[in-house]
């Protein structure tokens, strides 16, 4: 839970990004383990169920209509496809399928479709998470009934640097549709993209309006940016990883049960940047080649990695491996939905 009776402000969040590396490490490394398995890392597979044609202009996307950066545009996939992608990775050692649309906000005849995916998933007895754009209350509830389990739903970047990302949406929108899916019962995943050439003061402001929020999101995925050519994103200077690895642990000190993601961007880090961060408080991440429209990570480079830190997948609570029993899937100690790779809008 986050501390709703008092607040982060900026100055206190500023002061944790000024610390020492090694005491802010420590302090976030210690913050970690008083409340997760340290050697512990929830797996995530991310697949786009419609790609592309997106009307919003987030400047970091490649899904967005308003530039050209040589994507396809797609349909949305039928079911047996979603359902094959799902026991791919389930095989692969996932724990949770996520879902992304392009869409700014699903019709109810588009969510129904959704609906029957959440389904297939669920089924295969794994934690369903999508991240569809914008919803109303009554959208959030039918999701729930669905079975849902995470919606995503990113803030991207600080209140005070979002007009630089994107104009066709306002942060305040965002918002109203963390709350719908937080006043729905659906645990939120909502986080944002790094290195879009906000300030550090930026950063801190990102993360304290995710630990302000009347309850921390259970998941905040941290991307870095892909700088994808054709987006007015492709030639901004790349974020120091140390710089983001601090990011990391000021984001595990602010919201100490979340579980925080490291998403899009994380097949450019060394192997290296990727352990820092798993020390200082990272315990999800996305699997697989594909982030929605970007690359991952390579699944056997994961695996040795995982090997030689001595990280073993975390498996939530009534997560079965073979068989499909359809039992508790609610595990507290899932992380977040789609901490979507930002080749997502959201």
């Amino acid at each position: 839970m986050s501390k709703t009776s008092n607040p982060w402000d900026l100055t206190q969040v500023l002061a944790l990004f000024d610390l020492p590396f090694n005491d802010l490490l420590f302090r976030a490394h210690e913050t970690h383990r008083a409340h997760f398995d340290a050697n512990a890392v929830q797996i995530s597979t991310l697949l786009s169920i419609k790609t592309g044609a997106c009307p919003e202009d987030c400047s970091y996307c490649a899904q967005s209509s308003k530039y050209d950066t040589g994507l396809e545009r797609e349909r949305l996939l039928p079911l047996s496809e979603v359902r094959e992608s799902a026991l791919r990775a389930r095989e692969a050692g996932a724990t949770r399928f996520c879902m992304g649309a392009a869409w700014r906000n699903p019709t109810d005849k588009q969510l129904e479709n959704v609906i029957s995916m959440v389904g297939v998933v669920k089924d295969l007895g794994m934690e369903a998470c999508v991240t569809l754009g914008m919803l109303t209350a009554p959208q959030a509830g039918r999701l729930k009934e669905a079975g849902l389990d995470y919606y995503n739903h990113n803030i991207d970047t600080s209140p005070e640097f979002y007009g630089e990302v994107i104009t066709t949406r306002s942060m305040q929108d965002r918002l109203d549709t963390l709350a719908h899916v937080r006043d729905s019962g659906i645990n939120v995943c909502s986080g944002g993209i790094l290195g879009m050439g906000e300030s550090r003061e930026d950063r801190a402001s990102f993360l304290a309006t995710l630990a302000n929020l009347p309850r921390a999101p259970e998941s905040v995925p941290l991307n870095m940016l892909v700088r994808i050519p054709g987006t007015p994103m492709a030639d901004i200077p790349a974020l120091d990883p140390i710089e983001f690895i601090r990011t990391v642990a000021v984001a595990r000190i602010l919201m100490p049960t979340s579980h925080v993601r490291l998403s899009a961007g994380r097949e450019g880090m060394s192997d290296e940047a990727q352990a820092w961060c798993f020390f200082a408080g990272a315990n999800s991440i996305f699997y697989g080649d594909k982030l929605l429209t970007t690359d991952n990570a390579d699944q056997n480079r994961d695996r040795a990695l995982f090997d030689k830190l001595g990280i073993h997948p975390l498996i939530p609570a009534g997560f079965t491996e073979r068989d499909d029993d359809d039992e508790d899937h609610t595990s507290p100690m899932g992380g977040c939905g789609g901490g979507c790779s930002h080749a997502h809008h959201h």
